[in-house]
């Protein structure tokens, strides 16, 4: 995580994305430009990083199980650092359109010192794979 003034920005391995969480106070847009990560808005409570995001483009996936996340998805991070090296972040989704009602998971992140970021990116419309041949036996 890289933070500037009312900006926090979260670097992610996997597809060489990033996330923006504004942290200046400013309101959720009513009608954000819908994206991968959504529009993120977060602020302090106490030492509780309190971040609600929305604007999710339709059709996403929360996991690798495919459990669904739609454009009607509110989502509620509450990232705490536990100690020097746990940080714990407890999400809460809710989405009318996915799930008859809201529903939590907490997660703990370990740190990695002396590490890089790897490049990981998804074969999304990938179209080769398929063509692709085995060496001969």
């Amino acid at each position: 995580m890289v933070q500037v003034p009312g900006l926090l920005v979260i670097l992610n391995e996997q597809n060489a994305s990033y996330r923006q969480i504004f942290t200046d106070e400013r309101p959720l847009p009513v009608d954000p430009n819908p994206s991968w990560n959504g529009y993120s808005s977060g602020q302090w409570d106490g030492d509780i990083l309190v971040v609600q995001t929305t604007g999710f483009r339709d059709g996403l996936w929360l996991d690798t199980g495919g459990s669904p996340l739609t454009d009607a998805a509110r989502v509620t991070e509450r990232f705490r650092r536990v100690n020097y090296g746990t940080l714990e972040i407890e999400l809460t989704i809710d989405d009318p359109k996915a799930y008859t009602k809201p529903w939590t998971i907490k997660v703990t992140q370990i740190i990695a010192p002396d590490t890089e970021l790897l490049d990981y990116i998804c074969l999304e419309n990938e179209k080769d794979v398929p063509h692709l041949q085995s060496p001969a036996k």
